[in-house]
């Protein structure tokens, strides 16, 4: 999840009250503490860089009007989490003819040259962007940041069944491109 150990979440529940109260300075501390997570999140699901950072523009736009409706019931970094999470989603929907074109490696033949471009990712990131749509979507969603299947389902509007074997599909295919790199 979206949790950011350097600073305390006292503190970070302070920037949160005051930039409910309007705090602009307050909001620009909470984007520098919260930023980088939300695009990482962002370029997992989404797979392309310029597309991640759009969406994360969108998640500090959308946080900026939308904080009042954080009533404190949760942790904000798991509300936080979970706005990153939809917003990409949406981006994704309403990108999608372009980004099969752009970023589908089974579509597009996209090589390891291709993937390299996305900067400095680790070996498993990489592999992660190289998995078909929906397969990166549920194993990202469920392996990585820790939603049920059920919710996974609901927010991608599959069936349970389905996201259980997008993931296990994501996981086969990753052993298989881990052990032949």
């Amino acid at each position: 999840m979206l949790v950011d150990a350097i600073h305390p979440s006292d503190e970070l529940d302070e920037l949160v009250k005051r930039t409910q109260q309007g705090d602009q300075a307050a909001f620009a501390a909470l984007y520098e503490q919260c930023h980088r997570r939300v695009y990482a999140l962002c370029l997992r699901l989404l797979a392309d860089q310029a597309h991640a950072e759009d969406a994360s523009q969108e998640v500090f736009v959308q946080l900026w009007h939308k904080i009042s409706q954080f009533d404190g019931k949760s942790k904000f970094t798991t509300w936080l989490h979970s706005v990153t999470s939809n917003i990409a989603i949406s981006y994704l929907r309403k990108h999608k003819n372009w980004l099969q074109k752009v970023v589908s490696f089974e579509n597009s033949g996209m090589d390891e040259a291709g993937i390299a471009l996305c900067g400095d990712l680790n070996g498993l990131d990489k592999l992660v962007l190289r998995l078909p749509e929906r397969a990166r979507l549920v194993f990202v969603l469920h392996g990585v940041e820790g939603y049920r299947h059920e919710e996974i389902a609901e927010m991608l509007g599959m069936a349970v069944g389905s996201s259980k074997s997008q993931y296990h599909r994501a996981k086969k295919l990753l052993q298989e491109w881990y052990e032949n790199d």
